[in-house]
């Protein structure tokens, strides 16, 4: 079953990398009392991914946080590894949120996954934009195949 607006976020577990080196955060400790913007891209440095949907979340981070978006967040079908380093590349600071989901298991438990096997990538998370608030899903913008509107920076922007 697909994530829809009215939803509770499912509990679940993603890594991000800090100083002291990767570290497990829960669904708990990203959405509890906050206002989150949950993005998800196929693959890091992909190419849409590296060359669009986060550098727009970069530029329009500072209107999206006037919106009352506490936290930005980018996840993606990747080692914390690889998603850090992507982070840095971009520039992402403390703008983006860089998150892992390894194994797919909470793009799956969204039910937003995709079979990427015939670009040598298996199965990964599909191309979407959630607003959360305090854990209830508010918007849903998910792509259709090959596309790229509904969950840019700006059409999010849009909707709040």
């Amino acid at each position: 079953m697909t994530i829809k607006a009215g939803d509770r976020m499912p509990q679940g577990t993603l890594k991000r990398m800090t100083s002291e080196g990767p570290r497990d955060l829960s669904t708990d400790e990203l959405f509890k009392g906050k206002k989150v913007v949950l993005f998800s891209v196929p693959g890091a440095f992909t190419p849409t991914c590296d060359a669009k949907h986060l550098p727009g979340f970069l530029q329009r981070a500072a209107d999206l946080k006037a919106k009352g978006v506490d936290t930005i967040a980018c996840m993606a079908v990747n080692d914390v590894f690889v998603m850090n380093a992507w982070g840095k590349s971009s520039g992402a600071g403390d703008k983006v949120l860089m998150l892992a989901d390894g194994n797919g298991d909470y793009a799956k438990a969204l039910g937003l996954t995709m079979d990427a096997s015939r670009f040598g990538m298996g199965t990964r998370g599909q191309r979407f934009a959630l607003v959360v608030e305090d854990g209830t899903v508010r918007h849903v913008f998910v792509e259709a195949p090959g596309e790229f509107k509904v969950s840019a920076a700006e059409h999010v922007l849009s909707n709040l």
